[in-house]
């Protein structure tokens, strides 16, 4: 989106909150990111927060200081009063709510704003977007449930028209429940008492809240899929009220040159022909255009831009008959950062767009082509980045539920098979499996992604060969690791292990010839830099060392050694981690992105050994 448009929502943002007294400032005494002192309270991420399914013009930015009060959980009344206000998108216990309180399972978080609707959303219908909210959310419009969403990490929107009154002022209320450790669903790496690898709670809020204007016929979601071998990208679209011999239309665009148009009754798969693609690759992110639309007796009712990218990821034998995986028919080792998302200042949101692009930048110019993304789902627009930049992207389910009683074998050269598995309630069972689904559709769109990982170290790993089959029925266009670092049961088509924080892999004696050999996790080389540290003593790494020239030397050790394995098998690598988290000071970066611990020039030189081509035949 240009730079006026962003300009003229954020007025829009500045005059659509009512009596509000803009005192926000960032919690103290706290480590800050070079983004934290740009954020405007009256416009923090003021960009189109869906980039596959873009409208243009007719859509408000409701991110910005809301009323804000902490209640009994039993209490389900608006309140008359209020603590005082809260930034949106940031959650509660981050410095960039200007709050900084924790919540218990015993409280309720309320929101409330009263704001003025652009005339232009209150035609036909208004639909109001959350990106997340971490959990339990009930919404309220002038006074009116709305409905309730059980989901921290996956996107969701209600039909907010028949509760709208007379005149632009709207009041919007939500009420946010979030048990964190303390409940059965997924969460991430949060817990009520940081310690250790566990990090502060995130309740409520997280991603950008947004109203949208849509006719009443209007394209809800779709789904495109590409298919490299038959060089056609598949394609379906969710339309709500399509009347009878309404059609949708396709056009796939190559820049300004038109490559494809098909057409379709409402409900048809639609296969676009995309001769001589140029495929999708890390050093090659080719990426396509889309326009939709939806017609009735040749007019537009409702229209739409998305995009696609041309790429396959499948598993196959080498010449000594050991699985590997490859793009677009070609081996490509992937080596990449654990990278959890998180942010001193915003915790699990990025104090702006920028910095959220910079860590996938970052990425790429030390030399890594793929990210594993850990037990979090990012903003679509994180997506969008890596899709543009050229990452390939490991996408976990952040885990939930008790994670204590699960067994997983950390001799590399033994491997679990599923000792004990996690005895979930049927509560918890269906919680995971509904967030699961939801986070595949919110995300299928994504070329980026490559592969799915549904468990990690058997932390509430359960029923691990349904969900894994699961998994790979519902996607079949992407690997699947089913258990990394977990019990081995079932693991789909990769083998996943983990070890710190030398690297070491599954005997390819033993797996190679029926699973994709990797290394989910290793390195956690830890350096606290004085000034940049979540707090001044006790921080920790898997191998502590004294200074930058010690941390480079064993990091080059690590990755020869990474390198020698190859050869014999491996496929991945992933070096924990991006940035340091909270007391975890194991990152190739500060927690606060201000320190490169190795230059990235050094480390893109360091890197290039593991793609050559000819350690495998």
């Amino acid at each position: 989106m240009v730079k006026t448009t962003i300009a003229f929502i954020c007025i829009l943002i500045a005059v659509a909150t009512v009596g509000y007294s803009q005192t926000w400032k960032p919690v103290e005494n706290r480590i800050m990111t070079p983004w934290a002192e740009k954020v405007n309270p009256q416009c923090p991420h003021p960009e189109y927060p869906r980039p596959q399914l873009e409208r243009n013009g007719n859509w408000q930015n409701l991110n910005g200081l809301w009323k804000y009060k902490i209640t009994n959980k039993k209490n389900e009344s608006i309140p008359d009063s209020w603590d005082g206000e809260i930034l949106v998108p940031f959650a509660i216990e981050s410095a960039l709510s200007g709050v900084g309180k924790r919540i218990s399972k015993e409280e309720a978080l309320w929101y409330r704003n009263e704001i003025i609707i652009n005339k232009s959303l209150r035609k036909e219908k208004t639909i109001l977007h959350f990106g997340a909210v971490d959990w339990q959310c009930d919404v309220y419009v002038n006074g009116k449930h709305t409905g309730r969403h059980e989901g921290g990490f996956d996107p969701f929107s209600m039909d907010i028209t028949p509760h709208l009154k007379k005149g632009n002022k709207q009041e919007i209320a939500i009420r946010v429940w979030d048990p964190t450790s303390d409940g059965p669903q997924p969460r991430g790496k949060q817990v009520n008492n940081p310690h250790g690898i566990w990090y502060t709670p995130v309740s409520g809020i997280w991603q950008t809240v947004w109203l949208e204007n849509v006719p009443e016929t209007y394209i809800v979601s779709t789904r495109q899929t590409p298919d490299v071998d038959r060089a056609e990208l598949k394609f379906s679209a969710t339309i709500i009220a399509a009347q009878s011999g309404d059609e949708l239309v396709v056009e796939a665009y190559d820049g300004n040159k038109k490559i494809v148009k098909k057409k379709g009754l409402i409900g048809e798969e639609l296969n676009l022909s995309v001769p001589n693609a140029e495929l999708w690759t890390p050093d090659n992110p080719k990426l396509y255009d889309l326009k939709v639309k939806i017609l009735r007796k040749g007019k537009i009712i409702d229209q739409a831009k998305s995009y696609f990218a041309m790429r396959k990821i499948t598993k196959k034998r080498d010449a000594q008959g050991i699985q590997r995986m490859y793009l677009n028919d070609e081996f490509v080792f992937h080596y990449g950062t654990l990278d959890q998302g998180w942010w001193p200042d915003g915790l699990h949101t990025a104090p702006s767009d920028e910095a959220l692009k910079f860590d996938i930048l970052k990425t790429k110019e030390m030399g890594f082509n793929m990210i594993r993304k850990h037990i979090k789902v990012e903003p679509a627009r994180w997506y969008r980045h890596c899709d543009s930049i050229g990452i390939l992207v490991w996408q976990d389910m952040p885990s939930g539920d008790d994670f204590e009683g699960n067994i997983w074998n950390k001799d590399p050269g033994k491997i679990s098979h599923g000792k004990q598995e996690k005895n979930r309630t049927p509560e918890s069972e269906a919680i995971f499996r509904r967030e699961w689904k939801n986070i595949m559709d919110a995300l299928h769109n994504f070329p980026s992604i490559v592969i799915w990982v549904p468990f990690n170290e058997a932390w509430g790993q359960f029923k691990t060969q349904e969900i894994v089959d699961w998994t790979i029925q519902y996607d079949p266009s992407r690997l699947v690791n089913g258990a990394s670092g977990g019990n081995f049961n079932a693991p789909g088509h990769i083998l996943d292990i983990h070890n710190y924080p030398d690297a070491a892999m599954p005997n390819p004696q033993f797996f190679g010839k029926d699973y994709v050999l990797v290394l989910g996790e290793y390195g956690g080389l830890g350096l606290p830099i004085e000034g940049h540290t979540w707090q001044e003593k006790d921080n920790w790494g898997y191998q502590s060392f004294k200074d930058k020239n010690e941390l480079r030397e064993r990091y080059m050790e690590l990755v020869r050694n990474l390198s020698l394995l190859i050869p014999k098998g491996l496929s991945a690598g992933v070096y924990t981690q991006t940035t340091d988290v909270e007391i975890e000071t194991n990152g190739l970066m500060t927690y606060d992105r201000k320190v490169m611990k190795i230059p990235e020039k050094e480390l893109m030189e360091i890197h290039q050994k593991l793609y050559d081509k000819n350690l495998i035949k």
